[in-house]
C-alpha cells in the first residue's frame, strides 16, 4: 500500500517536472535548428537576388519580422524609449540596416559557404569595437587570437592570388557592422527587454530600408511573396531560438555551435546552386572558428573571475 503510494507520487513527479531534454542539450538543439534557418535563409536570398534587389529583400524582411513581433508586444506591453535609449535604438537601427544592406549585397555575388565564411569574423571585429565603443580592456591573448582569425580571412579570400572579388568585401565590412550592432546592443541591454530590442530594431529599419526598396522596387510575382514572407518568417523564429538558448546556458557554450552553418551553407550551396567550396576554405575557416571559439571562451571566463578577488589577467 505504502509502496504504491510512493510509486504513483514519483509517477506524478516524473510526468510535471521532467524534462525531455536537459538545458545543455536542448540549448544545442535549438542552437543547430538556429543555424539551419540562418542558412536556409541565405540561400532563399542568394536565389531570389537574381530578380528582387537585395534592398527591397531586407524592406520586406525587416516588416514581415514588425508584423510577427506586434502581437507578442501587444500582448506583453510597450514601453516607448525616450531620450538617450531611443537616441541609442536609432544609431543600432541605422548601423542594422547597413550591415543588412551589406550582406544580402554580398550573398548575391559571393558563393554561399564563403559568404558565410567570412560572416564568422563578428566575433573577431567585436575586440576592436569593443575597446571604442565599450571601453573594455583587451590583453594580448585575446588580440593574437584575432590575428589568427584574420589569418584565416586571408586562405579564405587569397588576395595574391587572385582578386579579390566585391562580394568578400561586402561580407567582411557587414561583419563589422554587426559587430558594432551587437556591441550597442549590450549597451541596450543594459535597461531594455531583448524583445524590446528586437521589436524597436524592425520598427525603426522598416521605414529606413524603404526608400531604397522602391528604389530598385520589382513587383514580386506570387511565388516570390510566399518566399519573402518564408524569409521573414525564418529570421523572426531564428531569432527567438537564439534567445531561448541563450537563456539556458552561457553563450561562450553554444558560440561554437554557430559554426554547424558552414557544413549547412556548404551543403546547399552544391545542391541548389552547384557550387564547390575551394579547398582553401577549410583551412580558412578552421582558424576563424577557433579564433572566434577562444575569444568567446576567454571572456567568458574572465568575466566569471571578474566576480573574484583574485581575477585572472588578459
Amino acid at each position: 500500500m505504502e509502496s504504491d503510494g510512493k510509486s504513483r507520487m514519483e509517477s506524478e513527479r516524473s510526468a510535471t517536472g521532467t524534462r525531455l531534454f536537459s538545458p545543455p542539450i536542448e540549448a544545442a538543439l535549438l542552437m543547430i535548428f538556429v543555424c539551419a534557418c540562418f542558412s536556409g535563409m541565405s540561400a532563399l536570398i542568394r536565389d531570389m537576388s537574381s530578380e528582387i534587389s537585395p534592398f527591397e529583400i531586407a524592406f520586406f524582411r525587416n516588416a514581415i519580422g514588425l508584423a510577427l513581433l506586434l502581437p507578442v508586444m501587444w500582448r506583453i506591453g510597450f514601453n516607448v524609449p525616450k531620450g538617450p535609449v531611443l537616441k541609442a535604438y536609432g544609431i543600432r537601427a541605422l548601423i542594422g540596416i547597413c550591415a543588412m544592406w551589406a550582406w544580402y549585397s554580398a550573398l548575391s555575388f559571393t558563393p554561399l559557404a564563403e559568404a558565410i565564411t567570412l560572416n564568422f569574423t563578428v566575433a573577431l571585429w567585436m575586440i576592436p569595437v569593443a575597446i571604442l565603443l565599450l571601453g573594455e580592456k583587451v590583453g594580448l591573448r585575446r588580440w593574437a587570437a584575432t590575428i589568427v582569425g584574420f589569418c584565416g580571412v586571408l586562405i579564405v579570400m587569397q588576395p595574391g592570388a587572385q582578386t579579390v572579388n566585391l562580394g568578400s568585401l561586402l561580407a567582411i565590412f557587414a561583419a563589422l557592422m554587426f559587430a558594432i550592432s551587437m556591441a550597442l546592443v549590450r549597451i541596450l541591454t543594459r535597461t531594455e527587454r531583448p524583445i524590446a530590442i528586437v521589436f524597436y530594431m524592425n520598427l525603426i529599419m522598416t521605414p529606413l530600408s524603404l526608400g531604397p526598396a522602391i528604389a530598385y522596387w520589382t513587383m514580386p510575382n506570387l511565388a516570390q511573396w510566399g518566399w519573402l514572407l518564408f524569409i521573414g518568417f525564418l529570421a523572426t523564429i531564428a531569432h527567438f531560438g537564439m534567445a531561448r538558448a541563450l537563456s539556458l546556458v552561457e553563450a561562450s557554450s553554444i558560440i561554437p555551435l554557430d559554426f554547424t552553418r558552414l557544413p549547412f551553407a556548404a551543403a546547399i550551396g552544391y545542391f541548389a546552386f552547384g557550387e564547390v567550396p575551394s579547398v582553401w576554405l577549410w583551412p580558412g575557416a578552421a582558424l576563424i572558428a577557433a579564433s572566434a571559439i577562444y575569444i568567446a571562451r576567454r571572456e567568458a571566463k574572465l568575466q566569471r573571475a571578474a566576480t573574484t578577488p583574485n581575477a585572472l589577467s588578459d
